[in-house]
């Protein structure tokens, strides 16, 4: 127990009444005595096939049989451009330069790298600045930790990159219980001219936000507000990036947000649900401008883009990624995701009752449930979360709010149990 540096844990209060699991599956996970524990939270947003899929494990083996690894500098594999080939049908026409990571904060990282490298080459190396969320969650990388708006995460770890503004946060006022988008607060991605109007177009690259807001306690944006945000993008040269990491693959009721909300970003990243969190992999789709500017800017023969990581299109981690998407397809995933939201959102309101809950945001098979505080912030949400581990529910909890993402897989009656177990703990709290 003590060796392992756990992260995002409170290490000495888990040490001292450990929640462990040993197996999963389907929407289960399974712990030492064999208690099935139901999974709210699609692991952390990354399993939505349920877990251990016989199709993965065997297209996992039979790659590590036949080869483990090889270079991804100036050589490759079948695999890797296979994949990239199937996430390009899934992206928005025009997203289908597909650029290989390992996680959703390397895939940040490089979202932004390609911004820089695409106005240098472009002729502009003069834009530099990110502008980007209050609130937001980008990673734990210096450049996505940078752009993220989430205060513990950066206040521990210096000056962090110079030239990224923030623009406000765009939750709603609350304890309103808004379904969905709400009404008003479009004016919000005004903030982008703002920071236009301040430090002037040419020196911003990139504006990076989540189309819905994940980690913080899922923030919906208002009507409008995406639309608005790609209007002034557009209008000052400076490409949009859309984090995908969690929205991404089916969460939104569509392939990625950028269909359901129908704004056309200039980058996507994208992670987790990728190999249905069987293997570390992440991504960036760019769009064809961006990759023709930067290639098209290199002499013959040089390298153009200089980034990447030892394990970019790994052969195992890409066999993963081509048998979960083969799984999307062919178990018509994407489609059932979106039969579930009527009845997920109707069983996740009927929280609304309860005297500690004090506002409930969803939008798609995403739903953030805050509580009231106790003494101290945060004391009653860490409280929730282990009396729901207690009760056989795994669930995500941010601060004092209660985060449900329940895998694609799950029926209307195991959404009907999750709930209920959420609302006899909390009644209970």
């Amino acid at each position: 127990m003590q060796n392992y540096w756990m992260p995002f844990t409170a290490n000495r209060s888990f040490k001292a009444a450990p929640r462990l699991i040993t197996s999963a599956e389907g929407v289960h996970l399974i712990d030492p005595d064999g208690r099935r524990i139901l999974d709210g939270s699609s692991g952390l947003f990354c399993v939505p096939a349920g877990h251990c899929r016989p199709e993965i494990a065997k297209a996992v083996s039979e790659q590590l049989r036949k080869l483990d690894y090889t270079s991804p500098f100036q050589f490759s594999h079948p695999g890797g451009f296979r994949l990239a080939e199937k996430i390009a049908s899934l992206t928005p026409p025009g997203l289908d330069r597909i650029f290989f990571a390992n996680s959703g904060s390397e895939s940040v990282d490089t979202a932004m790298k390609m911004a820089l490298a695409y106005h240098r080459a472009n002729g502009q190396p003069s834009r530099q600045r990110f502008v980007s969320r209050e609130l937001a969650y980008h990673g734990v990388n210096f450049g996505g930790l940078s752009c993220g708006g989430m205060v513990k995460n950066r206040e521990g770890f210096g000056t962090l990159l110079p030239g990224v503004v923030h623009m406000r946060h765009t939750q709603s006022q609350k304890g309103t219980f808004t379904r969905g988008q709400a009404d008003s607060g479009h004016d919000l991605a005004d903030d982008l001219q703002r920071a236009i109007d301040l430090h002037g177009a040419e020196s911003i690259a990139a504006v990076i936000v989540e189309p819905v807001v994940g980690s913080v306690g899922i923030l919906v944006p208002p009507k409008g507000y995406l639309q608005r945000l790609r209007q002034i993008a557009s209008q000052h040269g400076i490409l949009l990036i859309f984090d995908e990491v969690i929205t991404g693959f089916g969460r939104t009721g569509n392939r990625f947000a950028a269909q359901t909300f129908d704004v056309q970003p200039d980058l996507i990243t994208m992670a987790k649900a990728l190999t249905n969190g069987s293997m570390p992999m992440g991504a960036v789709a760019a769009g064809t401008h961006i990759y023709d500017t930067i290639t098209s800017a290199a002499p013959e023969n040089g390298i153009e883009f200089f980034h990447g990581y030892t394990y970019s299109a790994h052969p195992v981690a890409t066999a993963a990624a081509l048998a979960t998407i083969e799984i999307f397809e062919t178990d018509g995933l994407f489609e059932q995701a979106a039969d579930l939201i009527g009845p997920f959102q109707e069983a996740v309101y009927s929280l609304q009752e309860l005297p500690l809950v004090t506002d409930i945001r969803s939008f798609g098979l995403l739903a953030g449930i805050d509580l009231a505080p106790a003494e101290r912030f945060g004391q009653r949400g860490f409280a929730a979360l282990k009396k729901l581990f207690e009760a056989g529910l795994m669930v995500r909890v941010t601060n004092d709010t209660i985060i449900l993402a329940p895998p694609f897989v799950m029926t209307p009656k195991q959404i009907e149990q999750m709930v209920s177990i959420v609302k006899d703990v909390v009644t209970r709290l």
